[in-house]
């Protein structure tokens, strides 16, 4: 299995949405996370943008860019992402404050975790928890 040396993540979940722009602004004032970088074309539209959050990050785009990712992509379903949160409460309070449709409220699990779940503006499922599963690196 490939390193990727520096502490970076080697998995980033990657999604496309039909307004990006309204997509990077749920999920910095929602769910907390923050613009690394974005990256937009001529028309406005988003090209490509990375969002982070603790040491995980996530890439999006806006759909009908063409290119062989939107291909691809085209009538996809919602994804599901799963991002390590250390205060659950507090972080579904800030989601709820801001608007998101919460799916379920933060609730222990049987495995030990507490997490919520919550949806996107365009369908995505977001879990947050404490789960952190050891990988090995």
């Amino acid at each position: 299995m490939a390193g990727t040396g520096g502490g970076r993540p080697s998995v980033f979940p990657t999604l496309l949405y039909a307004d990006a722009s309204a997509a990077i602004r749920q999920l910095t004032a929602a769910f907390g996370f923050a613009e690394l970088a974005v990256y937009e074309g001529e028309d406005g539209k988003v090209v490509h943008a990375e969002l982070v959050q603790g040491n995980g990050a996530v890439m999006l785009g806006s759909k009908g860019r063409g290119g062989r990712f939107d291909e691809a992509m085209k009538g996809g379903g919602p994804s599901g992402v799963y991002v390590v949160v250390d205060d659950v409460d507090a972080h579904h309070r800030r989601a709820v404050e801001q608007g998101a449709e919460i799916l379920m409220p933060p609730t222990d699990q049987d495995y030990g975790s507490r997490d919520y779940m919550a949806r996107d503006v365009e369908g995505n499922i977001w879990s947050f928890g404490t789960y952190a599963p050891e990988t090995g690196s």
